[in-house]
C-alpha cells in the first residue's frame, strides 16, 4: 500500500518537479520518480507517508495548471473486495454509517489521520461488484463538511499480477489518465468552486472587458478565475450580471478588482452616482444569511462598516431564482463584507449538499445532479441561472423553478428498478393552509403545469374547518409522479418561505393500507416499523384502533423530510407488493382442471 500512482499529470512535468512539490510538503518518498506521460509513480517508505501524500496532493495541487490526482497504485488483479476509505470525519461513529451505507462484510483497521484529524478505515467487501458499486457510491460523497475519499487497497488474496507486474509492460499498461479513476471526475465540486455572482452597470461593461479584452484577461490571469460577462442577457438592461470561477479567495481579488475599474471608470467619465456591489445569491441560501431576526446579515454590517439591503421576494422570476444582495461602502470594506456573505452562502450550499448524499446513500442509484434540486448555477448543476429558461420550461414545469427543483428522466431507471411495480399509487400529502395559493396559483396554473410535469392527478381537498391549520394534497400516480410530484411540493414551500431559513421541510403524509397487511407493516412487537424508521430516518405510525374504511382500509403516517418520506413510502410500497403477491393463489404443478360432473 505504499505504492502511489499520480494522475493527471501535464507532459511538461518532470522528475524534478515531483521531488520539489514532495520536499515542498515534506512527504518522504524512497525511490525516484518514474514519470510518463500523463502519470507518474512513486514508491513511499511506508503507509503513513502514502496516506499523507494522497491527503495533501491529490485534488489539491497543481502542476503545469494541472491539478494533480494521487492514489494508491493498485495492480487490477488485486483490486478485488477491499477499500480505503479516508476524510470521514472524526466524531462519527462509522461503524454504524458504515454498515448503513455500505454494507460491508466487514469493517477494521480504526486509524485517525493526524496530519488532517480525519479518520480512516479499511472495508473488505463480500464479492468484487459489492466494492465496485461502494467506490461509485461513496467517493466523494459528503458527509457534514468532508468528501469522502476512497480508493482500492492491495488484496493480497486476489490472483497476483504475473511477472511482468512490476515491469515497464505493467506501467505502461496504465496509458493515459484513467477516466474511471475514483480521483478523476468523481469528486464533487467543493466548497472553493462556488462560482460568485455580481451585477455592474451595463455602463461599465467595456471598461471591464478592455481593448481586445485586454482587461479582463489580465484579471483572469491575475486572480486565477474565469470571468463569463454575460452582455447579451436582458437587452437594453441597466445592469448585467458576470460570473466568476475560482476559489473563494480567487473570487474575492476578482471582485476586488472589478470594483476599482469601475470606480476609475466613473471618475473618468464624471459618473456620479454611488457604485454599491450587488451580489447574486438564490433564494434558498438568503434565509441563512439573513439568520433569525436578521442577526446575520447585521454583525456583517457591523464587522465590515457597510450598510447591506436584499431585494424583495416579489423580484423573483419564473427563470430566475435569485435575490439581490446589495453592498454600500468603500471598495474596501464592500470587499470584505463579499467575504462574510459568501461564505455562508457557501456554508448554506455544503451543509444541504451534505444533508441530501447522506440520504441519498439510502436510495440505490440516486444522482444528486439529476434531480437538481440546488440552483443550476451551483457547482455541477448544470449551467449558469441566468442562460435561459430552465430545461423542461416548454413541459410545462417552469413556474414551479424547475432549475431548482427539478428531477431528469434517465434518474428513473436506476430509483425505481427497485419498485417493479407500476401501479397507480395514492398518497395524501398534508401542506399548511397558507401554502394553498402559491401550490395552486394564478387562476390554478401552478397547479396543472405540476401534475403536466408529474404525471399525475395532483388535487386538493376541501378545508375542514374554518380554522383549519393544514390542507390535504390528494397525488394519483405511479412511483415515478409521486417522486416529482413531492419533490415540487417540497421545494416550492421551502421556496416560498413557509419554513423558516434554517428550518428543514417536513411534511405529514398518508398512504392507505389493507387492514389484513397493516400487521406487516408493523411487524412483530412493532419491529419492522422500527426497522423503517430506522432506516429511512421518518416516523412512521400505524394508529392503534383504527375504524377500516368502506374499502377496508386503514392509515399509516409517515412524516419527515423529503427523502426520509419518500424511501418510507418506498419501503411501504415493497411490503404492500408482497403481501399481494402471497394472496395470489398458487397453480398447483400437474394438477387437471376439475371435471364437470355427470348427470
Amino acid at each position: 500500500m505504499n505504492k502511489l500512482y499520480i494522475g493527471n499529470v501535464s507532459a511538461e512535468a518532470s522528475e524534478e518537479d515531483f521531488e520539489t512539490i514532495f520536499e515542498q510538503w515534506k512527504i518522504p518518498h524512497s525511490g525516484p520518480f518514474l514519470v510518463k506521460t500523463g502519470y507518474a509513480f512513486v514508491d513511499c517508505p511506508d503507509e503513513k507517508a502514502a496516506m499523507k501524500a494522497i491527503d495533501v496532493l491529490s485534488g489539491k495541487v497543481e502542476l503545469h495548471g494541472k491539478v494533480l490526482e494521487v492514489e494508491h497504485s493498485v495492480p487490477k488483479r488485486q483490486r478485488s473486495c477491499k477499500l480505503q476509505i479516508r476524510n470521514i470525519p472524526p466524531h462519527m461513529q462509522w461503524e454504524v454509517s458504515a454498515n448503513r451505507l455500505l454494507t460491508a462484510s466487514r469493517v477494521g483497521h480504526h486509524s485517525v489521520n493526524t496530519d488532517t484529524e480525519t479518520a480512516v478505515v479499511n472495508v473488505r467487501y463480500a464479492a468484487k461488484d459489492q466494492a465496485r458499486l461502494a467506490m461509485e457510491k461513496l467517493n466523494g460523497s459528503m458527509m457534514e463538511n468532508y468528501a469522502l475519499k476512497v480508493s482500492y487497497i492491495p488484496d493480497e488474496t486476489a490472483a497476483p499480477e504475473g511477472p511482468s507486474a512490476g515491469g515497464r509492460r505493467g506501467f505502461n499498461a496504465r496509458g493515459t489518465p484513467r477516466s474511471g479513476s475514483p480521483g478523476l471526475g468523481a469528486r464533487p465540486k467543493l466548497q472553493s468552486d462556488i462560482p460568485l455572482r455580481i451585477l455592474v452597470p451595463t455602463q461599465f461593461v467595456g471598461a471591464i472587458i478592455g481593448k481586445e479584452g485586454a482587461t479582463i484577461r489580465n484579471i483572469t490571469k491575475q486572480t486565477h478565475s474565469k470571468i463569463d460577462i454575460h452582455r447579451k442577457e436582458n437587452a437594453g438592461a441597466a445592469e448585467k450580471p458576470i460570473t466568476i470561477h475560482s476559489t473563494p479567495e480567487g473570487c474575492s481579488n476578482a471582485c476586488t478588482t472589478i470594483m476599482e475599474i469601475m470606480q476609475k471608470e466613473a471618475l473618468d467619465t464624471k459618473f456620479t452616482e454611488e457604485i454599491p456591489l450587488k451580489i447574486l445569491a438564490h433564494n434558498n441560501f438568503v434565509g441563512r444569511l439573513i439568520g433569525k431576526e436578521g442577526r446575520n446579515l447585521k454583525k456583517i454590517e457591523q464587522d465590515t462598516g457597510t450598510k447591506i439591503t436584499i431585494s424583495p421576494l416579489q423580484d423573483l422570476t419564473l427563470y430566475n431564482p435569485e435575490r439581490t444582495i446589495t453592498v454600500k461602502g468603500s471598495i474596501e470594506a464592500c470587499a470584505r463584507a463579499e467575504e462574510e456573505v459568501m461564505k455562508k452562502v457557501r456554508e448554506s450550499y455544503d451543509s444541504d449538499m451534505a444533508a441530501m448524499n447522506l440520504q441519498s446513500n439510502l436510495i440505490p442509484g440516486l444522482n444528486l445532479n439529476a434531480l437538481g434540486l440546488f440552483p443550476s448555477g451551483a457547482p455541477g448543476m448544470g449551467p449558469s441561472m441566468s442562460s435561459g429558461p430552465p430545461p423542461g420550461a416548454h413541459g410545462g414545469c417552469s413556474s414551479f423553478g424547475c432549475s431548482p427543483y427539478g428531477v431528469e428522466e434517465p434518474f428513473w431507471a436506476s430509483v425505481l428498478s427497485a419498485s417493479s411495480q407500476p401501479l397507480s399509487e395514492t398518497v395524501h400529502l398534508f401542506i399548511p393552509a397558507l401554502a394553498v395559493g402559491a401550490i395552486i396559483g394564478k387562476q390554478g396554473q401552478h397547479i396543472k403545469q405540476l401534475s403536466h410535469f408529474a404525471g399525475a392527478s395532483i388535487k386538493i381537498a376541501p378545508a375542514e374547518g374554518m380554522d383549519a391549520k393544514q390542507r390535504m394534497v390528494i397525488i394519483i400516480g405511479p412511483p415515478e409522479a409521486q417522486f416529482k410530484a413531492q419533490c415540487r411540493i417540497f421545494g416550492k414551500l421551502k421556496e416560498e418561505n413557509f419554513f423558516g431559513p434554517k428550518e428543514e421541510v417536513k411534511l405529514e403524509a398518508h398512504i392507505k393500507v389493507p387492514s389484513f397487511a397493516a400487521g406487516r407493516v408493523i411487524g412483530k412487537g412493532g419491529k419492522t416499523v422500527n426497522e423503517l424508521q430506522n432506516l429511512t430516518c421518518a416516523e412512521v405510525v400505524v394508529p392503534r384502533d383504527q375504524t377500516p374504511d368502506e374499502n377496508d382500509q386503514v392509515i399509516v403516517k409517515i412524516s419527515g423530510h423529503f427523502f426520509a418520506c419518500q424511501l418510507a413510502q418506498r419501503k411501504i410500497q415493497e411490503i404492500l407488493a408482497q403481501v399481494r403477491r402471497q394472496q395470489q393463489p398458487k397453480p398447483t404443478s400437474g394438477a387437471q382442471p376439475p371435471q364437470p360432473r355427470r348427470k
